[in-house]
């Protein structure tokens, strides 16, 4: 038995193997503040949209804050926290969960009324 084929494909040999032969992708400067400013502009917009009245007494006012705030969510992970470089399984690992989070903090929303009736499903 060669050493080659003693350790099979064991969940550490390829870890070593990843580890020590595979170049990783990593972000530049360039990224970064490019990934700030769109931070910081999706910050303006929410920040803009609570002070305009006419548009906070809209029932579109508590979604549209909830996509953005997901938007800043999934960008900070993706790129802060380095997920978009990461193995594909640990994407699905951190996605599934947060979906079903996100599912359920909105059927509270519902349950509670507060969407419900921000979205004129209630009166």
């Amino acid at each position: 038995m060669s050493a080659d084929s003693s350790h099979g494909n064991s969940p550490a040999a390829v870890a070593i193997e990843h580890d020590l032969g595979a170049e990783h992708e990593h972000p530049t400067w360039s990224v970064y503040w490019k990934v700030a400013l769109v931070l910081t502009l999706v910050t303006v917009l929410e920040v803009w949209c609570y002070y305009l009245p006419s548009f906070v007494a809209t029932p579109y006012f508590v979604p549209v804050l909830l996509v953005l705030s997901a938007f800043k969510f999934t960008v900070v992970v993706m790129f802060y926290m380095h997920l978009r470089y990461d193995h594909k399984l640990f994407r699905v690992l951190f996605t599934g969960p947060l979906i079903l989070a996100m599912i359920a903090i909105t059927a509270l929303l519902f349950l509670f009324g507060k969407l419900a009736i921000r979205t004129g499903l209630l009166t």
